[in-house]
């Protein structure tokens, strides 16, 4: 597999929206909750984080709805169908491990 590495000129970008995706609930088991509550008591607040005054380059400018595109050390996010009139938007379908965080952890813990 071939990849290219791009750095993206702040002359020449262009505005996105990103969407993260994380996990909808905060439990396995969604119906494990404290007595008199239901399944909305487990919904995670943070499941969603829209991230707006984003740049990406300019060849993004014309991606199509459904394709997909790898954010360096990011993950692979996917060009949402409401993208028009020149406002993209991006939905993370793939988030990348990230090797660093878990490094720093240890070393923080040791």
């Amino acid at each position: 597999m071939k990849a290219t590495i791009h750095w993206v000129s702040a002359a020449h970008a262009v505005p996105a929206e990103v969407r993260l995706c994380d996990r909808l609930f905060l439990k396995e088991d969604p119906e494990d909750v404290d007595e008199g509550q239901d399944f909305l008591a487990s919904l995670n607040p943070n499941s969603l984080e829209v991230l707006t005054g984003c740049w990406v380059e300019p060849g993004l400018a014309e991606a199509k709805a459904g394709t997909i595109h790898q954010f360096e050390r990011q993950g692979y996010f996917c060009v949402d169908p409401d993208t028009a009139n020149g406002t993209l938007l991006f939905n993370r379908a793939v988030s990348l491990k990230d090797e660093w965080a878990k490094i720093e952890k240890a070393q923080r813990a040791g």
